[in-house]
């Protein structure tokens, strides 16, 4: 399980859609009523102390009519409710009270009872429009666990740790993507970033996911997973076009790890992975960058795989760009750089705590976009990151594809 996953389900505990578990997220009170109440009473008795010194030329108790819509805004529908009744009691006896014509109380009175009402109406709407986006959100994250593997993952050739922390907004989630797959050719690792959010882009991610898993274990060249990576994205945009949703792109960096001393990549738009070795970390020496997946009818240039040194002990640290593009309250972005060189010399899961708890340190927990990041490992038995022994991977795999 991933680190992010982890933090949200002890934060909300299970997430399953459900309308218990969200009405009790949405329902549970923000202040206490006890506080509320007494507030209330306070503002309430300082309002008509002013009203009894002002006199008839300036009255100020009718004014606590915009109390109960201000209620609405935090509080549950019973404080709303409660706090309507008590203002309709005080405004009422005020204009009892002071007197007037039978029109201008009953006017007076009227606009009382509505304003409170509305305000009553507004807790009920935003109650429940919080409720459907909590079930809509807790959802969404359930089948993106599914869509997604849980981290770490083991192969014969790399140990890859991991962490996904999905972004908590009214567009739900983002289309973040990794995998791992261990093939007849070595182990393959994908991480991308479908254009936009929300369901379409899970889809869109799920279309890539599924042709990776399949042409991992197909193709025997890396440039030739890719093709059927774009394949796949065009087909799901023809699609997406037919339904009317807009057709989207995915930036993203494919490896091939066949148990030497270099690992094969090919970047489709995707952000440079980052090299951890002996104390020291920037950006893999990659030259070649390609169109995203689903833009490569815009590019005369074929996908160009590269072979990059990946010695034993090194970290490849994959990322999207919800690393990259956090930001602190002053606007500045997050300097990756500057910080993974303090982490160097530390093993892979520990790089992923650090930067998860630098990341929330950096943007004080306002997160924009989805975060997703891989470190990778060479399986190596005595690399003190390295958790167990090796081959498990290969024999799964010749079982499940008859040692091809």
């Amino acid at each position: 399980m991933t680190i992010g996953l982890q933090r949200l389900l002890a934060a909300r505990g299970a997430l399953l859609p459900g309308a218990d578990a969200g009405e009790e997220t949405v329902r549970a009170p923000r202040v206490r009523s006890s506080v509320l109440f007494g507030g209330l009473a306070l503002l309430t008795a300082m309002v008509v102390l002013l009203d009894i010194q002002t006199g008839e030329e300036l009255r100020l108790v009718p004014l606590l009519v915009v109390v109960p819509a201000l209620v609405s805004v935090f509080g549950t529908i019973r404080q709303t409710a409660g706090v309507s009744v008590l203002i309709m009691l005080v405004v009422t006896g005020s204009h009892l009270s002071t007197g007037g014509t039978r029109g201008d109380v009953l006017t007076g009175i009227s606009f009382t009872v509505l304003a409170c009402c509305l305000g009553i109406g507004a807790c009920v709407l935003r109650i429940r429009h919080a409720t459907q986006i909590a079930r809509l959100r807790s959802a969404a994250v359930a089948l993106q666990r599914q869509i997604l593997r849980p981290l770490p993952i083991l192969t014969d050739q790399v140990l890859a740790h991991g962490i996904y922390i999905p972004i908590e907004e009214d567009r739900l989630v983002g289309g973040d993507i990794y995998e791992v797959v261990q093939s007849p050719y070595g182990t393959r690792v994908i991480i991308g970033d479908v254009q936009g959010k929300g369901v379409a882009a899970i889809g869109a991610g799920f279309a890539v996911l599924g042709a990776f898993r399949e042409a991992a274990i197909r193709e025997p060249v890396l440039t030739g997973v890719v093709d059927a990576l774009e394949d796949a994205v065009a087909r799901h945009n023809v699609f997406s076009a037919q339904t009317g949703e807009a057709e989207r792109f995915v930036t993203a960096l494919v490896l091939g790890f066949d148990g030497s001393d270099r690992v094969e990549t090919v970047n489709c738009g995707h952000l440079l992975p980052r090299l951890l070795h002996e104390g020291a970390a920037g950006p893999a020496p990659l030259r070649h960058t390609s169109v995203p997946l689903g833009l490569a009818e815009l590019s005369h240039e074929g996908r160009v795989a590269e072979r990059l040194d990946f010695p034993p002990g090194a970290t490849l640290l994959l990322f999207t760009d919800g690393v990259t593009e956090a930001r602190d309250a002053s606007g500045a972005f997050y300097p990756l750089d500057a910080r993974l060189g303090r982490w160097a010399h530390r093993a892979p899961y520990d790089v992923l705590t650090a930067l998860d708890a630098d990341l929330d340190a950096f943007s004080d927990g306002v997160r924009r976009d989805d975060i997703a990041a891989l470190a990778l490992r060479r399986a190596v038995a005595d690399d003190p990151g390295w958790p167990g022994p090796t081959g498990h991977g290969a024999r799964r795999a010749a079982e499940v594809f008859g040692g091809r």
